[in-house]
């Protein structure tokens, strides 16, 4: 009965249209489109992945092998189960240019292809051309920001180890552009026999064979998959298909999708105060209707469901508006977004991430209202004419808390099982939470101190009346802190990390880091090789360590991934080195060194904090395969290796004798001044040809653009949450339009001025921006020192431009809000106010 009953009364109360639910609908539509739409972006790229999946990777599948080419049972069982095969190697060179000054060089990523590359889908040249035609003779094609870089154009010759080569055109687009990952120098494609005596691929050159093929229609890719693996599990062989074209790009699409959405959830988080807020001044203007119904005998029950039910309307209102922005804009804008995107996106209404973000709004709208709506049920008959509403203080029933408990614990669940990811949810829900209750004990401490500093303005009118609003029971203050506060707290943060990776990257690093890091150094080179440096006297120190790659395939008998799950160590192929006697500087924690002359089983000593984080300890037996050979070599050390300075380090190191005769090349680093640098690039590229230079600075920029592109993409997810916030704190100014009107009416019967009234508000509403913008600075640097020290394991330095800029805008946000909502009260007639409140 009290359910048709409260659907009745519903259904009336709904028909006064959305008076005081405006700020309710826009914090649920906003924070519901953000999510809909980071989701709906996310959606269309992963089926853009997937649907051209095999145009990405350049063929149905790859298999790919380190150091090697296939050996012939490996070829075999390729030809037996595709229709086409196409065999591409790939490894980093210097293209070398002579000039009138000179001769110019850069680093590039070369990939050396036979006849039948691509496999599937085209490569698109300037001038238009076949790619056949262009690869002629001594032909090649790279990719234009190389090519400008160089002074390049198309017809100039250009080096490659020893051979000289002609740039036919230039690399527009090429079929597995995607599948690569993070690459430190643009793209070169040649053909393999193009490059024989060019001294680049020599026995121990750091090169992946990649062998791409053409399926049979309907052939089971995961069959395949695991009949590889069974076949050539210890051969270091690795399987991908067009279910994973993109590589690491899909991986990466789908992690920082994830992020996003939870950032998301930080700005639902701040639309809920407002939705909080909405509903509690709603039905605090409803008090003498409430108090009416208990006078006509309605039950607690019938009161909360006739509010539950009119929120719940406006709820999936507020919820479908969001996911119509959501949803239909990256479809709208989708030429734009696809101009932009180096990835193919198939942009459309998809279903999940539409169902994902109704049920984030769903689910905040019903835990930031259940609370008001608990406590509307509180209101008694006998306060007809009285606001009680709001002075109560009282916690709601048991029950509404152990459901709003619940429903967060869902919230969270849902979060988890929609990201994909435990530690990131948790985190960024731990850090959300962790930032509304330190702004609410902080709104706490704001009035406290507000009301206690207005003892001491006596004498300042101004003052005393802008700290009374402040400290007032009841007031804006808290929901302005709440709503600026968590916004603001999110581009602290971010700003903090952003800027201190910067410096770590652009500032620090170099200054420790070596100035170069060569590779491919043949054996009969390095003696040259060293001595060439150790005669400069600008040389600092040159470190030098020979090096082959190799997979790690079995941890004690058992496969390494079902052992180390998803470790990075076990994730492709590492590189590893050898030594006899102990190196210098290498520092043990635990066990001994092998003597110097060593000739028994072989011996392995692995990266202290790796072996931690795998689970493994001085005894266990760690198998590494080695150019198609199985090594199984016992933990016999664990030993220090820092990762901070860009300097040569290794996770396993074996005994020498266990590797005698392997090809295998050198690399080094060598830390010099910087006016050397030039010179001992040009004198050791000229000497060897065929080594590899990585300049560290070049490589710390690629890092720091990428680190700032992901940055940006969090900061709009933090700009949305402000966005909401500053939403809610014009719902707040207009909640409390009304007392600023009477505020207003008494003053100016006091004999005060506009101009000392509308100081009063503006100055009432800098101090609130400024106290939640130093509070959003504190929360924003704890969250930035916290991910800096135990994420990143760095140090961490305020930057005070964006601390500024965090205090600065609190301060404008909160004046721009409160001045435009004092402007009627100051000019309403205080006879008509007056009379109003008798």
């Amino acid at each position: 009965m009290s359910l048709r009953i409260a659907s009745r009364f519903a259904q009336r109360e709904l028909r006064g249209g959305l008076h005081g639910f405006r700020v309710f609908l826009a914090c649920l539509a906003l924070g519901v489109a953000a999510i809909a739409a980071v989701g709906t972006v996310r959606s269309g790229i992963e089926a853009g992945l997937k649907r051209d999946g095999a145009a990405l990777l350049g063929g149905d599948a790859e298999v790919q092998v380190t150091y090697r080419y296939a050996s012939a049972e490996e070829l075999d069982w390729m030809a037996r189960i595709s229709e086409r095969m196409s065999e591409t190697v790939d490894f980093r060179s210097m293209v070398v240019v002579d000039t009138p000054n000179g001769s110019e060089r850069g680093l590039t990523q070369i990939r050396a292809v036979d006849g039948a590359y691509p496999l599937i889908g085209g490569v698109q040249l300037e001038p238009d051309m076949p790619l056949e035609q262009a690869l002629a003779g001594q032909g090649a094609v790279m990719e234009r920001v190389l090519a400008d870089r160089l002074g390049l154009t198309v017809g100039d010759g250009f080096r490659l180890g020893e051979r000289d080569f002609t740039l036919s055109a230039l690399l527009l687009r090429y079929p597995d552009n995607a599948s690569g990952g993070f690459g430190l120098g643009p793209r070169t494609i040649v053909r393999t026999a193009a490059l024989e005596g060019s001294g680049l691929l020599a026995e121990g050159s750091l090169y992946s064979t990649e062998y791409r093929l053409d399926l049979p229609d309907g052939a089971a890719l995961q069959s395949l998959k695991e009949e590889a693996e069974t076949l050539f599990r210890d051969k270091g062989l690795r399987w991908r298909d067009s279910r994973q074209g993109a590589g690491g790009v899909q991986r990466f699409v789908e992690r920082i999708g994830a992020f996003l959405v939870l950032v998301g959830l930080s700005g639902l988080a701040v639309g809920g105060v407002g939705i909080s807020s909405a509903v509690r001044a709603y039905l605090a203007g409803k008090t003498g209707v409430i108090a009416t119904l208990k006078t006509l005998g309605a039950t607690r029950r019938t009161i909360f469901l006739t509010y539950f039910l009119q929120i719940g309307v406006l709820t999936l209102l507020g919820v479908a508006l969001g996911l119509l922005i959501g949803g239909s804009l990256p479809v709208l804008l989708a030429p734009l977004i696809e101009a932009q995107l180096p990835i193919p996106a198939e942009f459309a209404i998809y279903p999940k991430p539409l169902i994902e973000a109704a049920v984030y709004g769903v689910l905040t709208a019903l835990i930031f209202t259940l609370w008001p709506l608990a406590k509307s049920g509180d209101i008694r008959a006998a306060t007809l004419f009285r606001d009680a509403f709001t002075g109560s203080n009282t916690l709601p029933a048991p029950i509404y808390l152990v459901v709003m408990v619940a429903l967060v614990g869902l919230l969270l669940a849902l979060a988890v099982w929609f990201s994909g990811t435990v530690f990131l949810t948790l985190w960024t829900a731990g850090g959300i939470a962790a930032a509304l209750v330190l702004l609410l004990l902080a709104a706490w401490g704001i009035r406290t101190l507000a009301r206690r500093m207005r003892r001491a303005a006596r004498g300042r009118t101004g003052l005393r009346l802008a700290l009374g609003a402040i400290g007032a029971k009841g007031g804006e203050s808290t929901s302005v802190v709440l709503s600026l506060g968590l916004g603001l707290s999110v581009l602290a943060a971010v700003g903090e990390i952003d800027g201190n990776l910067r410096n770590a990257f652009a500032s620090e690093l170099p200054e420790i880091a070596p100035s170069y890091f060569f590779v491919d150094i043949q054996p009969d080179q390095i003696d040259g090789f060293r001595a060439r440096l150790a005669e400069d006297p600008k040389v600092n120190n040159v470190e030098s360590a020979p090096m082959m790659r190799g997979v790690i395939t079995l941890i004690n008998g058992q496969p390494a991934e079902e052992v180390a799950g998803g470790h990075w160590v076990i994730r492709g192929d590492r590189g590893l080195t050898y030594a006899g006697a102990q190196p210098d500087g290498t520092t043990l924690t635990e066990g001994a060194w092998w003597p110097e002359d060593y000739t028994g089983p072989p011996q392995m000593s692995f990266a202290a904090e790796e072996a931690a984080e795998i689970g493994l300890g001085l005894g266990d037996e760690v198998t590494v395969n080695i150019l198609g050979r199985d090594i199984t070599a016992e933990i016999t050390s664990l030993r220090d290796v820092s990762w901070d300075d860009a300097g040569i380090g290794f996770v396993m190191t074996l005994d020498a004798n266990t590797l005698a005769g392997a090809p295998h090349s050198w690399i080094s680093t060598v830390y010099a001044e910087e006016d050397a640098e030039a010179a001992i690039l040009r004198d050791l590229a000229t000497a060897y040809p065929n080594i590899t230079a990585i300049r560290i600075r070049d490589a710390v920029a690629r890092v720091v653009e990428l680190v700032g592109g992901i940055a940006a993409a969090t900061r709009y997810g933090a700009v949305m949450t402000l966005v909401t916030g500053f939403l809610v704190l014009i719902g707040a100014a207009a909640a409390g339009e009304k007392a600023r009107a009477y505020e207003a009416a008494v003053l100016k019967t006091l004999g005060a001025s506009r101009a000392q009234i509308l100081g009063s508000f503006a100055l009432r509403a800098a101090l609130l921006g400024l106290g939640a913008g130093v509070i959003a600075l504190v929360a924003g640097l704890l969250g930035g020192w916290a991910v800096m020290t135990f994420v990143m394991e760095s140090d961490f330095k305020v930057i005070w431009g964006n601390a500024i800029l965090i205090i600065t805008g609190g301060v404008l946000a909160s004046l721009l809000a409160g001045l435009v909502f004092a402007l009627r009260p100051l000019t309403a007639s205080p006879s008509r106010i007056l009379r109003a409140r008798e």
